[in-house]
């Protein structure tokens, strides 16, 4: 097999490019127009001496190694099965793959390099003579770990760090008193390092004008080592100017692969170093990477010694820990995570982008909450998670079932899957809807080994079996016949729909916060395990399911009796909505720092009143579980707002509403109609009893805002959704800093529940052993 690969920044040398230019003069033509200077008397002569700035680099190198590749393809008529490029030569790579036009990769190395160039402040060194291991010994003898990052890890004994440039200064002196080859580099910023931060966010907005596409070719990435993975070109280019260029496992990578025949176009650097790697043995795994994957992309390798952002500054249950242990290692792989844990998706954004960002960068999963957001609102959210996470950092996004319109959810995947979203969590669902059922297909493609390969992952919530069995059969085959007819599918992605479950990875919700129908867990487990065996064996996946648990999560030992009862990770919901990251209110959020495991009680749901599905909130300090079982004790009692005594319509105004019925319903018939729903409006008013459920539901959805804003003035009518769980959490941490909310992250909760889960299952185990006469091993 073989790999083309392009060179970066260091390739540049004056007369580059003479041939190729005269072989492609139109090509040339339009560059120079585009940079608005001569790039061939910039590369050829170079009078002005700007060929080793950076801005003028990286776009005469981009030109030399596209038109480098266009010369190789018409010579030799071959195209290669994989392409590489160093920092830089990435653009030179997806250009080649066909992620974008000639002119598209020119403007944006443009740009990028006007951005790097303008860096100040950092610098960078090359670190010769040593491994990656020993480089990081002295980093630690120096007290430089943290300070600095491994910004190109070139070849085995070819480091380069980037930092401030005191620090890089000191760290130069350091390693020359102990006879280490360390060269400062004549850069004007610490590329490649969380320095460039600014400079990315530039980028970023820069990038959001272009539409790139998905390499026709793999491409390895600098900032994984991975293929780029479609729908993430522009995420993974605006990632790689603060990511580290991860050059030998990207070698290893293409090695594994079976490639054996690397051709380097546009420069003659990278030759020397893939030698280099080819001929050094590999060092061991570190005890941090995580797995691979079962399909799919792998996940990216933290990059030792690179300074952690303050959402990383995490203390609790790292990977080679009893902790990172808990539950299945096939669910970790499967997401890749380091650990059997993930946070539920709380309404309105509660469940926030940063939320789901600090869990992500230290491989935790999140799910970002979309339920009752405006599609917009949730588009930008999106984005934000997306920007805040690199490639293979692992995140999904909340579809909560809309029973009232089907068209809005629909809506909803269709805004995910145009941004490549990898994972969902389904909540509220009764059955396989249509737009599930595309959210999984349109991920499904055949791999190598003709296995069917998922792309997008479902993480269903259920608290049924009836449900439970719908998620681990194949989808409903009148649903993708009728996708099929609506060319929604493929035959081939029909085809594939038909061997694998609509969720390989299911949460069995015992009683929680929000949503409930009151089940016990240790009832519920046993139950959906043996379902899980029944599917397993009917359909004979490959892969095989997994079942978590949530529900009354809140202590070390709940999450030791959620993965003694069979759980294969744990999900937790309401002691999350109580930390920094929360996008509950600080109001809110001081209420809910004080609440105990009895201060909770049950209300019906707004989104399914006429149902009666409840849901628990908080009662302590509010008013609103009591009048919300009003409502319905009225709505149950009467077929009409009409009929509702006139002393009771009028509490109902003055203390509920704040408003009289009639303004009320002004306000819902212009919210439907914003939604192009007048059916339901026709409908209300042929349907009083449906006019009263759908006035009542207003309450739900202004008690809900009324907690989002923190509005002081309402606090009696707040609906906040929690479970006792939180009143656990809140006496386990009563006396410590986290009995502040303030001092609580999400990422770092979700650490310590599995530190003292591990150890109480550990001491637990010793106790039986003891008990039990039986030999230690």
């Amino acid at each position: 097999m073989k790999a083309v690969v392009f060179p970066g920044q260091g390739a540049q040398r004056r007369g580059m490019g003479r041939e190729l230019f005269d072989a492609s003069p139109e090509l040339v033509d339009e560059a120079s127009e585009i940079l608005g200077y001569s790039l061939r008397t910039l590369c050829l002569d170079d009078p002005h001496r700007q060929l080793g700035r950076t801005e003028y680099t990286q776009p005469a190198l981009y030109v030399v190694g596209a038109l480098a590749h266009r010369q190789w393809r018409e010579s030799t008529g071959g195209e290669p099965d994989f392409l590489a490029g160093h920092s830089l030569g990435e653009y030179c790579a997806l250009h080649a793959a066909g992620a974008f036009d000639f002119a598209t990769g020119l403007r944006l190395v443009q740009r990028r390099g006007a951005l790097m160039a303008q860096a100040r402040g950092g610098g960078m060194a090359a670190v010769v003579g040593l491994d990656a291991a020993r480089l990081g010994e002295l980093l630690d003898e120096g007290g430089f770990s943290g300070r600095l990052t491994v910004a190109n890890d070139n070849a085995p004994r070819q480091q380069v760090v980037s930092g401030d440039t005191a620090t890089v200064d000191a760290l130069v002196a350091h390693l020359d008193a102990r006879d280490v080859r360390c060269v400062r580099l004549n850069v004007s910023g610490a590329f490649h390092s969380p320095l460039m931060r600014q400079a990315q966010q530039d980028f970023a907005r820069f990038v959001d004008g272009f539409a790139l596409g998905a390499p026709a070719t793999p491409v390895i990435a600098n900032a994984t080592a991975r293929p780029y993975v479609p729908g993430r070109t522009a995420h993974t280019l605006v990632e790689q100017i603060v990511r580290p260029v991860r050059w030998t496992e990207s070698v290893h990578h293409l090695l594994d692969q079976g490639v054996t025949d690397f051709v380097e176009l546009g420069g003659r650097v990278l030759g020397k170093l893939i030698d280099q790697i080819r001929s050094a043995p590999r060092p061991a795994a570190r005890p941090e990477a995580p797995a691979a994957p079962l399909e799919g992309p792998a996940a990216p390798v933290d990059t030792p010694h690179a300074p952690l952002d303050s959402a990383d500054d995490t203390r609790g249950a790292r990977p080679g820990t009893p902790a990172a242990a808990l539950g299945s290692p096939v669910f970790r792989r499967r997401m890749g995570v380091r650990h059997a844990y993930a946070v539920g998706g709380m309404y309105r954004g509660i469940a926030s982008a940063e939320m789901v960002v600090r869990l992500g960068r230290n491989r935790m999963l999140g799910f970002l909450g979309t339920g009752g957001l405006p599609l917009p609102e949730i588009e930008q959210r999106v984005k934000e998670v997306q920007h805040g996470l690199a490639d293979g950092q692992p995140y999904g996004v909340n579809v909560l079932a809309d029973h009232d319109d089907p068209a809005a959810e629909r809506a909803l995947v269709d805004l995910l899957l145009r941004h490549s979203v990898p994972a969902i969590e389904a909540s509220a669902f009764m059955q396989m809807t249509p737009a599930l059922v595309l959210y999984r297909a349109r991920g499904l493609r055949r791999g190598a080994d003709g296995r069917t390969v998922c792309d997008h992952r479902i993480m269903a919530k259920v608290s049924r079996p009836e449900v439970a069995e719908q998620f681990m059969a194949p989808a409903p085959e009148p649903v993708l016949d009728r996708l099929r007819r609506e060319n929604a599918l493929t035959d081939e992605q029909v085809r594939l729909a038909r061997t694998v479950p609509m969720s390989h990875d299911i949460t069995v919700e015992a009683d929680s916060g929000g949503h409930t129908d009151g089940g016990v867990a240790t009832v519920l487990m046993p139950a959906m395990l043996g379902l899980r065996q029944r599917a397993q064996d009917r359909y004979g996946y490959h892969e095989p399911l997994c079942l978590g648990l949530a529900g009354g999560l809140g202590t070390p030992a709940a999450l030791a009796a959620a993965f003694m009862l069979g759980a294969d990770y744990v999900l937790t919901g309401s002691i999350n909505q109580c930390t920094v990251e929360s996008g509950m209110s600080t109001e809110v959020k001081d209420m809910l720092q004080d609440a105990g495991i009895a201060d909770t009680g049950y209300a019906p749901a707004g989104d399914m009143f006429e149902f009666g599905a409840k849901v628990q909130v908080l009662r302590k300090g509010v008013f609103f579980p009591t009048r919300a079982n009003k409502l319905f004790s009225l709505y149950s009692h009467y077929d009409g707002i009409e009929e509702i005594p006139e002393k009771t319509r009028s509490l109902l105004e003055r203390t509920y509403f704040g408003k009289s019925v009639e303004e009320v319903w002004d306000e819902v018939c212009r919210y439907l109609r914003s939604q192009g729903r007048d059916t339901e409006i026709d409908r209300a008013e042929t349907e009083p009893k449906h006019k009263m459920a759908l006035v009542f539901r207003w309450y739900f959805f202004h008690s809900t805002r009324l907690a989002m804003n923190g509005e002081g003035s309402g606090k009696v009518n707040y609906q906040i959704q929690t479970g006792p769980a939180l009143g656990a959490f809140n006496q386990w941490v009563e006396g410590t800093e986290l009995a502040s909310w303030r001092h609580r992250h999400v990422d770092r909760i979700g650490l310590m529940l599995l530190d003292g889960a591990a150890e109480h299952i550990a001491t637990a185990c010793r106790h039986w052993r003891d008990t039990l006469g039986a030999p230690s091993a």
